[in-house]
């Protein structure tokens, strides 16, 4: 069931990431016009925000519906802006903002497998079988690794198609594979108060705030980083989107090992040693290093951290969450963890289209993940004492 989770997973945010790969290829093609940075951010943004928001239902109709149906609709109704986008959507600059605003479809997924995962393990284990399945995220990679190639090298709609047939695939198999775990009971309270109730937990606006700097700056750099590598380094499209795909692979691989060691150690540690290293990378890669050596160590570093990070919040959640309630919680975490994603590539490019440097967005992001680092080590870690508290007692 973790296997499925995660395959289904990868593959749905290999479909969240397309637009970002491309952008900086159809800016320099010239078939929408002169798009300003601007307007290709929001291009890549888009599908962030939607699959961001979307999580709050998701997850609440995963509580209620399962997982097992949840994949299968997600994944039935993303082909549909995927195929748009290949054959139609590549039109007009209009055309591409409807087509990722439906492609954001994907990105909620998340809130599906987590609850999912949950569900299957016990409280000990399930941050390690959460940072495995969000190993998942690594379907952006796949996009990152792909896309460009097959758009230049066979035709712009060839990675659209490949995608769209995994989709096809996983939905057959989630469907006659895939099992809800057994117990599972089904929540009687409505849709709106059960996101009410969920949205009231302390946990939850804690979570939401870590999960907003953690996975939203992974989230950030896998859709801008191709933009800023060509634009701040002057790389080829294709070389920055395979360097995005090094940063992607490496936070994959950290965030089951965030998970892990957040079961090992508890997450407050965890976390607290991520938001620190990213404290200092993005103020070292504030002033443009060398990318060679110096540069992509800092920006891996920060990839290393964030990885863990996205880790180690949702065992923190499993540690002080109902497991009745995690599918709703997990909705509105990672709603925050997407918008977290969405707003840096607005400011990245508003604030280059204005002083023509990143150098300003890189340091709102070292002080963002201090003010996480100071929020982890004082109200989080109350919260999470009280929690433990609380269960012993029961």
């Amino acid at each position: 069931m973790l296997a499925l989770a995660t395959v289904g997973f990868a593959v749905n945010f290999w479909a969240w990431a397309l637009l970002s790969p491309l952008g900086p290829v159809l800016r320099d093609s010239g078939t929408l016009g002169e798009l300003s940075a601007s307007q290709l951010s929001l291009m890549v943004a888009v599908p962030v925000i939607v699959g961001s928001v979307g999580r709050i239902p998701v997850g609440a109709l995963t509580d209620k519906y399962g997982g097992r149906v949840m994949f299968v609709v997600i994944s039935l109704v993303t082909v549909i802006p995927v195929l748009f986008i290949g054959y139609f959507g590549q039109s007009s600059y209009g055309a591409l903002l409807v087509g990722g605003f439906f492609l954001g479809i994907a990105g909620t997924s998340f809130a599906v497998g987590v609850p999912f995962v949950n569900s299957w393990f016990p409280p000990a284990r399930r941050g390690l079988a959460v940072g495995i399945f969000g190993a998942g995220m690594g379907g952006t990679a796949i996009s990152a690794l792909t896309t460009v190639k097959l758009y230049t090298n066979v035709n712009d709609t060839a990675p659209f198609m490949i995608c769209a047939i995994a989709l096809l695939i996983f939905s057959v198999v989630a469907w006659m594979w895939m099992r809800d775990a057994p117990g599972r009971t089904a929540p009687t309270a409505s849709l709106i108060s059960r996101v009410t109730a969920n949205a009231k937990l302390p946990i939850t606006w804690q979570a939401s705030v870590l999960y907003a700097v953690a996975f939203g700056g992974y989230v950030a750099f896998s859709v801008y980083l191709p933009v800023y590598l060509k634009v701040a380094y002057q790389l080829s499209p294709s070389d920055a989107a395979t360097r995005m795909a090094g940063f992607v692979v490496l936070a994959v691989i950290m965030r089951p090992v965030g998970g892990w060691l957040a079961d090992r150690f508890g997450p407050i540690p965890v976390l607290s040693a991520g938001f620190g290293v990213v404290v200092i990378a993005a103020g070292f890669a504030s002033g443009t290093p060398v990318l060679e050596h110096v540069g992509t160590a800092a920006f891996l570093a920060m990839a290393a951290a964030l990885g863990c990070g996205t880790g180690a919040t949702f065992a923190l959640i499993a540690k002080s969450t109902d497991p009745a309630r995690v599918g709703g919680v997990t909705g509105l975490v990672g709603a925050a963890g997407g918008l977290g994603g969405f707003v840096p590539p607005l400011l990245m490019g508003f604030i280059y289209g204005q002083t023509k440097s990143y150098s300003i967005g890189l340091w709102l992001l070292s002080a963002t993940a201090a003010a996480a680092l100071v929020l982890t080590l004082t109200i989080v870690r109350r919260t999470e004492e009280s929690s433990v508290k609380g269960k012993a007692t029961e």
